[in-house]
């Protein structure tokens, strides 16, 4: 997929500099500058994507997924320093007005480039978050972002086109240049989570339901949990309490029983490390298994699996009401 993004991104790009060429318009040279950074970040994904898909060895034990993450760095700086030069030829507009031509060709010629752009964001954006890609799913973005700011610049050079007012053009052009510059930044801002592996939320809160509904009796508890994204590959380990009586065997059953449920709703691109904890005499009462024939408390209430307790590094227990009303208002 991001060998065609590459592509039509060089093919818009001269279909932009063609308008720039005919009209002599800032607005459209902002969109032509936009696709010079298309084209170079289009390559550098492109790249990033063939690293990334390399497997692990003996240098890069997690592989080389996290090459997306910089290819988006770069992207985001790139979108940011187009955004930039946008200013200074708006402002450089303002001082120096000049004549704008052929004004209908140009608005035709960009807004072709603009449906191609979102036909192809769109795609991109689908297939990578179908895969995990965050080198795709960036270059989707930057391309429908792309596609809005063509949008606005075309009614920019309609209104120009009616009214006759020149100096529309560079005011068009720094509305613009300020959403490519908070685009950029919002590309840069993500990468930058990915390679300082910032904990993914909404991933999490999805991941912990998932396993609370599908709670097997022998799953005492569940804690410690991190995700971890490399790319397109997820790393995902926790500890798991079982009962203490379970054989290796039967302990490694649970186990299988855990990651395949985790690969069925979250894909096959994921690697565990699951830490196994006997249970302890304290987590009977929180203990759902029925028929056990070593318990040593009665049950007493079931402890839902939260985000909270989930990634907490702490064994579950039962606490008094009061205490447990503390600790929350405490910060614990």
């Amino acid at each position: 997929m991001q060998q065609w993004v590459a592509a039509i991104s060089v093919v818009l790009f001269f279909v932009k500099l063609a308008a720039y060429y005919l009209t002599q318009s800032v607005a459209v040279l902002t969109d032509a500058l936009e696709s010079t950074v298309n084209v170079i970040a289009g390559f550098i994904g492109l790249y990033s994507l063939y690293i990334a898909a390399k497997p692990s060895d003996e240098d890069h034990p997690y592989g080389h997924g996290k090459a997306e993450f910089l290819s988006a760095a770069v992207e985001g700086s790139l979108v940011i320093m187009a955004g930039l030069i946008i200013i200074y030829e708006a402002i450089m507009d303002f001082i120096h007005p000049h004549v704008i031509l052929k004004l209908d060709k140009g608005i035709y010629l960009v807004a072709f480039t603009a449906i191609v752009n979102f036909i192809v964001g769109s795609f991109s954006i689908y297939k990578g978050r179908k895969n995990g890609s965050m080198a795709l799913q960036a270059s989707g973005r930057h391309l429908q972002t792309d596609t809005y700011s063509t949008a606005g610049i075309i009614i920019g050079l309609v209104i120009i086109w009616y009214t006759k007012l020149v100096i529309l053009d560079a005011l068009v052009s720094l509305l613009f240049a300020g959403i490519i510059i908070y685009t950029g930044y919002r590309i840069l801002r993500r990468s930058i989570a990915g390679i300082m592996d910032e904990a993914d939320l909404q991933l999490l809160r999805h991941m912990v339901a998932y396993l609370n509904n599908h709670r097997r009796e022998n799953w005492v508890d569940l804690h410690n949990l991190r995700v971890i994204k490399y790319g397109g590959l997820l790393h995902v380990d926790c500890h798991l309490t079982l009962p203490w009586y379970l054989n290796l065997v039967e302990a490694h059953a649970e186990i299988d029983v855990l990651t395949a449920l985790i690969r069925k709703e979250f894909g096959e691109s994921i690697e565990f490390f699951v830490h196994t904890d006997a249970c302890m005499d304290f987590q009977c009462s929180i203990c759902t298994k029925e028929n056990c024939s070593v318990r040593k408390h009665a049950f007493e209430e079931k402890i839902e699996w939260t985000l909270q307790n989930v990634v907490a590094n702490k064994k579950h227990e039962r606490v008094a009401k009061g205490v447990a009303e503390n600790q929350l208002n405490l910060g614990f």
